[in-house]
């Protein structure tokens, strides 16, 4: 008799697809971008999730401890979501699955003039995307100068293609191309108001932003209409290999060497710790950063919680993650005052499988883990429901107060930081929780209070943000920080100034000193230490120290006015 891990591969080797190379393809997703029938197949396929996540793991199968039940259950569903995308967009007009849509990574594929068979030259480009965090499904030659690239959908999930990260190399000197992003899932985008991909080389290794001249955005008939990204580049070194990506890439490894530093510090009041593994068995980290031995025993300890990157594709939010981690564990004045008196328990990356495979929105089996709040799946949802059940945990215990949780994101089509809140029935609670974005506009000149919302919308209801809202009593605050992918407006300018890596963790910065400015501001921290921010923590887009943004709400209010920000 078979065992179950055993029927999910005789049914996948029976289908006519002939899936048995997903078991070899080295990126650990699969190479059969140019099967027309693929997705076809995987529909029909009801076992395919648990499959693809038994190739897509050198290890052993790691949902054998759930039961056939829920099981059948999670395939049904996910077969009922993928029929469901293939239904038309009504924004867009195009189809979201489908015959085109695309399962896999490019290989090193060289892309020369069709019907040439000689051997390779200068200027016949290599694409490569089998990389952690790569994503680039396929690559379409339309002449010498020009190339349609297509993202790679979101694994087991078609609906969501928006994150790209390639490289070319065999660049020919002075070679000019035009590369056309032509499968957005996104009608909407930050590229409509300058926004343009980030590049670096092997001989520049810091990533920057390509001239906004050189990036055009627009409805495209030659691909039904979808909205396509172009832009235009010239190849200057012949030996260098160029990488492109949608923003500014912060990986898995990036996470674990930058844990691995702290921790051989040696710093008395970080513990690092693993609190749970991904279905990859990829490791969920947990920081604890506090003066353990300045916590009083018999007073309530107070306790902030910080996630991030639950949506893989969304990277500045690891900037910003780093940013407070970075300035909590400093000698700063402000942070050891914080670390006498609160304790902070952080999770850089909640979705470790998806930042790995280059996903933008999902986990590995297709999940949007921020609608699963209310109920994860220990098997489905690993990493959801290890910190789910620790946030539960600490409420319960009466010697912590869990003040606030925050869940760190990126937002695609707006400008500044903000944030999102709940919406209360009592007023006094509503306007308490209007505090603490009203301290952070006016230490962090990139941050909008007016971009900031409260809501109760039903399709949030399983976010985070919403579920630990009526989780917690009216004593703790929960919000979405979102962050541009782009840039922001400073108070008085309508010049936008692009976000880089060191502005994103300047702003994780300033949001870990507001917490002692709320909290002093309501009597809980007494303390006459300085609490000033010198001029090198302080973000100013003219280089100026500035961490006073008074008055910035009513600017950002007429500013609005005039461009029809949409909230």
């Amino acid at each position: 008799m078979f065992s179950p891990c055993s029927r999910f591969f005789f049914c996948l080797q029976r289908c006519r697809c002939r899936l048995v190379c997903l078991q070899r393809c080295r990126c650990r997703l699969v190479c059969l971008q140019r099967c027309r029938c693929r997705l076809v197949c995987l529909q029909r396929c009801r076992c395919r999730l648990v499959c693809l996540q038994r190739c897509a793991s050198s290890s052993s199968c790691s949902v054998t401890g759930a039961t056939r039940r829920e099981r059948r259950l999670l395939c049904s569903r996910q077969e009922r979501k993928m029929e469901e995308s293939t239904v038309r967009d009504g924004d867009t007009g195009s189809e979201t699955g489908g015959e085109d849509a695309l399962v896999g990574n490019v290989n090193k594929l060289t892309v020369s003039p069709p019907g040439y068979t000689g051997a390779l030259r200068k200027g016949h480009l290599v694409f490569d995307a089998c990389f952690e965090s790569g994503n680039l499904g396929r690559v379409d030659y339309i002449s010498e100068f020009e190339f349609d690239l297509f993202i790679r959908p979101d694994t087991c999930n078609p609906r969501f293609r928006v994150w790209f990260n390639f490289t070319v190399e065999n660049v020919r000197e002075t070679q000019r191309v035009i590369f056309n992003v032509v499968n957005f899932s996104k009608t909407k985008s930050l590229y409509r108001d300058g926004m343009s991909p980030v590049v670096k080389s092997t001989s520049r290794p810091k990533w920057q932003r390509l001239p906004a001249k050189n990036v055009y955005y627009y409805r495209c008939p030659d691909h039904r209409r979808n909205y396509v990204m172009s832009f235009a580049f010239c190849f200057d070194r012949e030996d260098d290999v160029y990488q492109f990506a949608y923003c500014y890439p912060y990986t898995y490894s990036r996470l674990q060497h930058y844990l691995a530093s702290l921790e051989r510090r040696n710093l008395p009041y970080l513990q690092r710790e693993q609190l749970g593994l991904s279905v990859q068995q990829r490791r969920l980290d947990l920081l604890t950063i506090t003066n353990s031995d300045h916590l009083s025993p018999e007073r309530e300890k107070k306790l902030v919680f910080l996630t991030s990157r639950v949506h893989p594709g969304e990277s500045p939010a690891s900037f910003i993650c780093q940013g407070v981690i970075d300035f909590l564990v400093s000698q700063h004045p402000v942070a050891q005052i914080l670390r006498d008196h609160v304790i902070f328990k952080i999770v850089p990356m909640l979705n470790p499988d998806g930042v790995y495979l280059g996903n933008y929105r999902c986990s590995l089996m297709g999940f949007d883990l921020n609608r699963h709040w209310q109920d994860p799946s220990p098997w489905a949802h690993p990493t959801l429901h290890a910190v789910k059940q620790l946030i539960v945990q600490m409420n319960q215990d009466p010697r912590v107060s869990l003040e606030f949780y925050i869940d760190v994101h990126a937002h695609s089509t707006m400008l500044n930081g903000f944030m999102y809140g709940n919406v209360f029935e009592d007023e006094e609670r509503v306007q308490r929780q209007a505090v603490f974005p009203r301290l952070l506009c006016q230490n962090a000149p990139d941050f909008s209070f007016s971009n900031t919302s409260f809501n109760r919308d039903v399709v949030k209801a399983g976010t985070g943000r919403r579920f630990l809202g009526g989780l917690l009593d009216d004593t703790s605050y929960c919000y979405t920080l979102e962050v541009s992918f782009y840039s922001y407006m400073p108070a008085g300018s309508n010049a936008p100034v692009p976000y880089t890596e060191e502005t994103y963790m300047k702003l994780g910065r300033n949001v870990a000193r507001t917490f002692l400015d709320y909290y002093k501001l309501n009597n809980l921290i007494k303390d006459n230490r300085p609490t000033h921010i010198q001029s090198s923590e302080v973000m100013s887009p003219t280089g100026n120290a500035k961490g006073n943004g008074v008055g910035r709400d009513a600017v950002d209010r007429q500013r609005e006015k005039s461009q029809c920000v949409r909230h």
